[in-house]
């Protein structure tokens, strides 16, 4: 099969392409230029600020357009597959639709759906935007400013065109998974994400005389992703146990540099508010390091295992963060067989050839 990526978060995408291309398939994948996070893609869609900037981006996308019709399935990234206004983002949708196979939907990111979920059915005991009932809403900037947005009728009801017309839609989140599960059960399919592990020796899953911890901090959603809680529990610990722990804390690194940080830790600190580990979380058990942050029963419920838990699960507050982590430091003969817990985890339920076969079945079954 031919198979277009348009749009990616943290590699999903990419690592999804490398994966169908194991097994035989063509596969091209276009997305925006990730600043300083500097993630892989086939061809790179460059916005600048500025008017001059608007205009060359879609100069852009309108000669790529040629480009983009005849293949099997094209994959989107939710209502954010380009840096476009909702009704461009529509004509060119509908071109896709018209000239290519079969059109897909990963759920990834924020969307209509999403937040509708969190903000106003209340189906979480906590997220990104709500903890507990409608009256704790989070408060920080960022989550007030993605709500009021994605309930504008231009995003709201771009996001159910989406939905409505496209062959599958296939959220990589049990939280995203349950959102659609609402509206669109029938055609949601929930798909693990793709992560290509490292190769790891048995011999490598151990611990030194301190535990090494790993944060990493993107400035603009510190508060939105729990990093400032994260942040004062980890400080606190390693200063009440200077013997037994340490930590490395980086901010806005590029992918590869933050990978490279990453090497020679034991744990790696993800997100607060999440039920399930994204692709930070995810690398960090490919890497057979521990993770700490979204670890809840319905993430393992989703994937029917009923065993092998290894991430170390917080709830969203101070208290719980501070309780896991002096858990680790004062037991770190306990971290090897997280460690390896975590690198079969990935192995079984996330290899991205194990993931691409998921999808390749549901290309099939669309045809």
């Amino acid at each position: 099969m031919k198979i277009l990526f348009l749009g990616d978060a943290s590699m999903a995408h990419y690592n999804l392409s490398l994966g169908l291309r194991k097994l035989g398939h063509e596969t091209l994948v276009i997305s925006e230029k990730m600043r300083w996070r500097e993630f892989p893609q086939d061809i790179t869609l460059d916005r600048e600020e500025g008017l001059w900037g608007s205009i060359k981006y879609l100069i852009q996308v309108l000669l790529l357009l040629p480009k983009l019709r005849g293949y099997d399935v094209v994959q989107l990234v939710g209502p954010n597959f380009m840096a476009l206004r909702k009704e461009k983002l529509r004509w060119i949708y509908d071109y896709l639709r018209r000239h290519n196979k079969r059109v897909v939907m990963t759920v990834l990111g924020d969307d209509y759906y999403w937040v509708h979920g969190c903000c106003d059915l209340h189906l979480f005991r906590y997220s990104d935007f709500n903890l507990g009932p409608v009256d704790r809403r989070q408060t920080f900037p960022y989550a007030q400013k993605q709500y009021e947005e994605w309930m504008l009728p231009v995003n709201k009801d771009f996001s159910q065109y989406m939905a409505s017309t496209c062959d599958a839609i296939t959220p990589v989140l049990y939280e995203y998974w349950w959102c659609y599960q609402q509206y669109w059960e029938s055609k949601s399919t929930y798909m693990p994400l793709p992560v290509v592990p490292d190769e790891k020796d048995p011999e490598a899953f151990g611990v030194g005389e301190k535990v090494r911890f790993f944060l990493g901090v993107q400035r603009n959603r510190a508060e939105y992703k729990g990093t400032d809680i994260l942040r004062k529990a980890l400080e606190d610990i390693v200063a009440k146990y200077p013997d037994k722990a340490e930590y490395t804390i980086v901010e806005n690194l590029p992918y590869k540099e933050y990978i490279e940080k990453m090497e020679g830790h034991d744990v790696v600190i993800d997100q607060l508010y999440s039920y399930t580990p994204a692709m930070n979380g995810l690398i960090t058990m490919a890497k057979g390091l521990v993770c700490v942050g979204g670890g809840e029963p319905e993430n393992y419920q989703v994937l029917g295992e009923t065993k092998l838990h290894p991430i170390v699960n917080v709830e969203p507050n101070y208290e719980s963060v501070y309780k896991e982590l002096e858990n680790l430091v004062l037991h770190p003969q306990l971290i090897p067989d997280i460690k390896r817990q975590s690198y079969e985890f990935i192995q079984q339920y996330h290899h991205y050839i194990k993931v691409a076969q998921r999808y390749e079945a549901l290309y099939n079954s669309l045809f």
